[in-house]
């Protein structure tokens, strides 16, 4: 089924004869008419039928049911003009991009942020990333449940505006001269990148139906992701060494007020089948123990470095995390009626996909933040010395997207996935052995040229194979998993590191 054309917003409709053909498997009808054209024509919400992923066991298909079937499936390429068609994808992609930009503008002038804020430590420091991750990988998954429910356009476009009055209050937070509360309202951006991006790439889900076009515009949203780092630093760095580093967040503010427009007239409207959405399809249960649980301990986790593991409050605050985590993958498994977590989606490949992305970017989380502190620390370099030494990245990552787009149809995403880890890998490696004073030539470059192929070799992959691998009416929630296991891995990666700078200090002193 095309994308319908139009820059309206999602409707709920009941569904229709016209569906015939592309998501017949979706609907079951009644026999108790003998009027075949009104018996098509009414088919009414109750009568929709859950649909197991398309890797559920047999046996086992109620379990790994998790939405009505209220997505139409896409079985050809929409008849966008090429002008419209570019528009759109550059408005989605945007979602991608923006967060990258979003990330930078509080790595790349960390320390002059925190003079504003009168701190110097990198421990501390860390949180204005982390916190942004955190929110980021938590709010994910149950923001792409609402696309699916209500729309993916919907959430899409109310989510730029959310991330935009963020962006601005971020930046006027500087005269609170309190850097808890702009911790805070970096954790409000990311509630914001949470509903554009897992709505984003299931508007491009739905809108391309699998095949190398789909796989094409999927890999240019993973390229987005290191032009968007190195654009934000750029941009940071001129601000906060030329004029005010707030401006940086204003700016961002503006700009995504601007996509959020261009978005409401440029993607098409995405009617959701169904009537409205019932409450036990949110499951609130499940959402309240996933997301509580995954703040809790991931606080604990990156507030333990620097406030110290003793304190009451924080390891406390670990176990309640814990005991929550465990609670919500036991309520998804077992009593959840529309889980949150697709629970057929957890395959053999998928496990392995899912396992390779947390380790990938929790160590790209690692590396882009110790980048930035090891050549303004330790070599001196001003920020927009040290952003320009990373530009090199975001073109080697472009490439990287683009060679994934073709590569992905014709090799396993096992092979894939292997060469993004040895990236990754050799990457930080070769960050962690450069000793202070050797050239920029030596290792920095290769390994900011190496470990961006890490990114986007393993983004795009890993979404195309889950989005592949999942129905219709899922598309947000594979998009979810994917942005989930990654933004918290950066924020899980950070907390690491935190230990290790507290581990550090305490040997030397």
């Amino acid at each position: 089924m095309a994308a319908t054309q139009g820059g309206g917003t999602e409707k709920f409709e009941q569904p229709t004869s016209a569906l015939s053909g592309t998501s017949t498997d979706h609907i079951t009808t009644t026999q108790n008419t003998s009027n075949a054209a009104t018996m098509d024509s009414k088919i009414s919400s109750n009568q929709l039928t859950r649909a197991p992923t398309a890797s559920a066991d047999p046996g086992n298909l109620e379990k790994a049911t998790s939405t009505l079937s209220r997505i139409p499936t896409v079985s050809q390429n929409p008849d966008f003009g090429l002008p419209r068609e570019a528009a759109f994808v550059a408005t989605v992609i945007s979602a991608q991009l923006l967060t990258q930009v979003c990330l930078a503008i509080s790595i790349a002038p960390a320390h002059v942020i925190g003079t504003s804020f009168h701190i110097t430590s990198p421990g501390q420091l860390s949180w204005l990333a982390a916190g942004f991750s955190l929110t980021v990988g938590t709010f994910i998954m149950p923001s792409g449940r609402w696309g699916d429910l209500y729309g993916h356009k919907r959430l899409f476009i109310v989510g730029y505006f959310w991330f935009s009055l963020w962006s601005l209050v971020a930046g006027f937070s500087v005269w609170s001269e309190s850097l808890p509360f702009f911790a805070f309202c970096r954790a409000m951006q990311g509630i914001g990148s949470a509903i554009v991006l897992p709505n984003g790439i299931a508007v491009l889900a739905r809108t391309y139906p699998p095949g190398s076009r789909k796989n094409m515009v999927l890999s240019l949203f993973g390229a987005a992701a290191p032009v968007g780092y190195v654009l934000g630093a750029v941009l940071s760095g001129i601000f906060a060494e030329l004029v005010w580093w707030p401006w940086a967040y204003w700016v961002l503010g503006i700009l995504l007020a601007i996509v959020g427009v261009v978005g409401i007239l440029v993607i098409p409207a995405m009617s959701v089948f169904g009537g409205q959405p019932k409450i036990k399809e949110l499951d609130v249960v499940g959402t309240l123990l996933g997301v509580v649980g995954l703040v809790t301990f991931n606080f604990a986790w990156n507030e333990g470095p620097t406030a110290g593991w003793g304190k009451v409050y924080v390891y406390v605050l670990l176990i309640v995390g814990t005991i929550l985590l465990v609670a919500f993958v036991l309520w998804e498994v077992y009593k959840a009626e529309y889980p949150l977590l697709p629970v057929a989606a957890f395959t053999r490949d998928t496990n392995f996909v899912f396992g390779s992305l947390a380790a990938g970017w929790a160590s790209f989380g690692i590396w882009i933040y110790y980048f930035w502190q090891f050549l303004e620390l330790l070599e001196g370099d001003s920020i927009l010395l040290t952003a320009a030494k990373n530009i090199p990245a975001a073109i080697s990552g472009v490439c990287a997207a683009i060679v994934t787009g073709f590569l992905v149809s014709r090799i396993q995403p096992g092979f894939i996935m292997l060469i993004a880890m040895t990236a990754f890998c050799v990457g930080t490696i070769l960050l962690a052995t450069n000793p202070v004073g050797r050239s920029y030539w030596a290792q920095i470059l290769p390994a900011a040229l190496i470990v961006t192929w890490g990114m986007d070799m393993s983004f795009p992959s890993s979404v195309i194979v889950l989005s592949n691998h999942m129905p219709a009416e899922q598309q947000g929630v594979a998009a979810s998993l994917v942005n989930t296991v990654i933004n918290y891995s950066i924020s899980i990666g950070l907390g690491i590191a935190g230990i290790s700078w507290g581990v550090v200090c305490w040997d030397r002193s």
